[in-house]
């Protein structure tokens, strides 16, 4: 059923076959599904990291549009990655999906006030990880798009005020 569902849903997510995702995680296994999963998806550019000291300087060199993060891992732990990449990422939209087993209010409310976006628990249902996947990787391009916009904006606007200081400066030459 898991890999009908999946079959049937690859169209849908072929318009984020370019984007770079990350995966973070100690366990081979879970590493091997989760990348198995995204390149039989549609997705090309993924990367996967079992050392978990390597994630910050990845991340700044690789560049994700998202991650998957483990949060149960040898040091430094997932919670301790994710602190450290939103410090370091500052005010980019980069979306950040906690993987574990631990659903307890506690943990959900620890890891979602450390700044991840979403988690998803273990042992995964493939399609809810794609769909998830899916959804925070549109997010992630309409932030793009308006950084972008935002961007053009700025610059037409310190073009048109320099071209306005410029007029003025010739009006007050004229004046004179």
């Amino acid at each position: 059923m898991v890999v009908e569902e999946k079959a049937n849903s690859q169209p849908q997510f072929a318009q984020f076959a370019r984007m770079k995702l990350l995966i973070i995680d100690d366990e081979p296994e879970n590493v091997s599904i989760l990348h198995d999963l995204l390149v039989d998806s549609g997705y090309s550019r993924v990367k996967t990291l079992t050392d978990s000291s390597q994630a910050l300087e990845t991340c700044r060199t690789f560049e994700p549009d998202l991650i998957l993060l483990d949060l149960f891992m040898p040091q430094p732990d997932g919670l301790a990655v994710l602190t450290a990449l939103r410090a370091d990422r500052g005010d980019v939209f980069l979306p950040i999906v906690v993987l574990t087993g631990d659903t307890s209010e506690e943990m959900k409310r620890r890891v979602l006030s450390a700044g991840a976006t979403d988690f998803l628990v273990k042992p995964f249902d493939l399609f809810e990880v794609l769909l998830r996947i899916g959804n925070l990787l549109e997010t992630r391009r309409l932030h793009l798009k308006l950084d972008l916009q935002r961007a053009a904006y700025e610059d037409a606007v310190r073009e048109r005020t320099a071209e306005l200081r410029e007029l003025e400066a010739q009006l007050q030459v004229a004046a004179r």
